[in-house]
């Protein structure tokens, strides 16, 4: 019975790490940020405005992929609800990243990606999975079309 228990936490572990969203991959980095508004690209995606900057793989930020997302403070007066887009927007993208994460890998590109929630009212979780699920697949086809790090 032992054995199986192991067994069930290696496994266990296996799944949860490919799901995460850990230190490495959160664009906190104000340089990193400033650097991703002034020279990345964006589309709007409605309820969202997206905003992106792919560049060849540096070693030092330790992730192919790096994400972060905003609320206005205008459109959502309450902190509560400003935290729970972003928390909605956090998990959809959490759960739908890693066919983008295997492209990025794969071509040895890294994405810094932000996403602004533009929308006026608060939004259901299965409406920001679909539109993060529509801009993941946008960005593959960006980074596909392109080769080229410079987009």
């Amino acid at each position: 019975m032992v054995p199986n228990q192991k067994f069930g936490t290696f496994y266990f572990s296996i799944v949860a790490k490919q799901f995460t969203l850990g230190k490495s991959e959160r664009l906190k980095s104000r340089k990193l940020i400033e650097q991703l508004f002034t020279e990345g690209k964006n589309f709007p995606l409605s309820p969202f405005r997206v905003y992106y900057l792919v560049s060849p793989f540096n070693r030092g930020t330790g992730s192919h992929l790096q994400f972060g997302a905003g609320v206005s403070g205008k459109s959502f007066k309450r902190a509560v609800d400003r935290n729970r887009i972003k928390r909605l927007t956090r998990e959809a993208y959490r759960l739908q990243k890693n066919q983008l994460q295997g492209v990025l890998t794969q071509k040895n590109f890294q994405l810094n990606l932000f996403f602004i929630y533009t929308g006026k009212e608060l939004p259901q979780f299965n409406n920001v999975e679909e539109k993060v699920n529509v801009i993941l697949k946008k960005l593959i086809k960006i980074i596909d079309e392109n080769n080229s790090p410079h987009t």
